[in-house]
């Protein structure tokens, strides 16, 4: 029986963002940033760090306690050229008991040396 990703692409995790979790590179930045969702799901804080782009990772990252990922929405993948990109995306979450909330982020993507980071992000 396989396992849905997190991330809702319809796809099983072990043949969406497991790989990259464990160092395949992504295609595109969108896949980037569906392995970063699934990985804040999972609680794969070093994921998240080594996606970061080295200028724009902090120091320390704490995931957050008692936090439900509910679900991804894709609203816009736009590469504006070969090394970067963008992607507008909404992830619903609950804290603890509370109602869902939503998190809407316009996300800013990288690519160097074959790789995609994230950058950073406007609400």
């Amino acid at each position: 029986m396989s396992v849905l990703c997190p991330c809702g692409s319809g796809r099983a995790y072990a043949d969406c963002c497991q790989p990259l979790h464990e160092g395949a590179p992504a295609a595109s930045a969108e896949a980037l940033m569906r392995s970063r969702y699934s990985a804040h799901a999972l609680g794969l804080r070093d994921y998240l760090l080594s996606s970061w782009h080295p200028s724009k990772r902090p120091a320390q990252y704490a995931l957050e306690t008692g936090v439900k990922w509910l679900g991804l929405s894709v609203k816009q993948h736009l590469q504006t050229d070969e090394e970067h990109a963008v992607v507008e995306f909404v992830a619903r979450y609950r804290e603890g008991g509370g109602s869902a909330q939503r998190l809407q982020e316009r996300s800013r993507f990288v690519r160097e040396q074959g790789h995609w980071y994230y950058l950073d992000g406007e609400y």
